[in-house]
């Protein structure tokens, strides 16, 4: 057993409900590949507690924590920086610390667009994201920024328009209004699917030959990807976003390349 001592560096993930998180798995698989003595720990901790665990990462000496459900707005106002791009999206998903400061940005984007571009270009894609929340924004930002159209669904109609409104992107509406305009790419980042068998949309809503990509990894083979497959669609599970944006937040922190096939192995390890 290798034993964490005073100089081991510590990293973590918060986020409420805690459940089964593959970060933690990812994350130490990669220290160990790149020989950083450092380790990595879940916190689960409910909204109401997010300002004591910044203060409590800020005592402890926490080099960087991921940034998960429900906190990815909250805690924009708890940093002492955003970075820019992540004021843009507004919504945090990393906290680096930067000598006595904490600074928030976000990797969510990157790892959105590329786990997409591993199946094909954006540019000029007719996309439509699902959801309105802290992923749902890095996911229509990294769009907009590959150069996609946007449309974007949610169950609340007025957060879907606030969201478009804010990040350029066009039309919005409900979730049940796929079926109404084609489109060449769908991301879902509602966590309907989340350990469970149900879908986001219904199955005859979506476009033969799209690319349709689940955020949601557990389980890996969620039912919309299912649907999707069925319907024709080339589709891309939750597994590549959360690897790609892992190693970006590595990237930020260690300022060393992480190994994608070693932290893709951990994930599919981590069950």
């Amino acid at each position: 057993m290798v034993y964490a001592s005073a100089a081991t560096a510590l990293c973590g993930i918060v986020l409420h409900p805690a459940g089964h998180t593959r970060s933690p798995a990812m994350h130490e698989a990669a220290f160990r590949a790149l020989g950083i003595d450092a380790r990595y720990v879940a916190f689960d901790v409910p909204p109401e507690r997010l300002a004591d665990a910044l203060r409590g990462a800020r005592a402890l000496g926490i080099r960087q924590l991921a940034v998960s459900l429900p906190h990815k707005e909250a805690v924009m106002l708890l940093v002492d920086r955003v970075e820019a791009t992540a004021r843009r999206i507004g919504a945090v998903n990393t906290v680096t610390r930067r000598g006595d400061l904490l600074e928030g940005a976000n990797t969510d984007w990157l790892g959105a667009v590329r786990a997409l571009e591993r199946a094909r270009k954006l540019a000029g894609a007719r996309a439509v994201v699902l959801g309105a929340g802290g992923t749902a924004r890095a996911v229509v930002f990294g769009l907009r920024e590959r150069g996609a159209a946007v449309r974007v669904l949610n169950r609340t109609p007025a957060r879907a328009a606030a969201l478009a409104r804010e990040l350029g992107a066009g039309e919005s509406g409900l979730l049940e209004d796929l079926g109404a305009a084609p489109f060449d790419v769908l991301v879902n980042t509602t966590s309907v699917g989340l350990r469970s068998d149900d879908s986001p949309v219904a199955e005859a809503a979506l476009c033969p030959g799209a690319l349709v990509m689940d955020a949601v990894y557990d389980p890996p083979e969620t039912a919309l990807l299912r649907a999707a497959r069925r319907r024709g669609c080339e589709t891309v599970g939750g597994k590549w976003m959360l690897v790609e944006q892992a190693a970006e937040q590595i990237r930020l922190w260690a300022g060393r390349e992480p190994p994608l096939d070693t932290m893709a192995e951990a994930f599919d390890e981590a069950t």
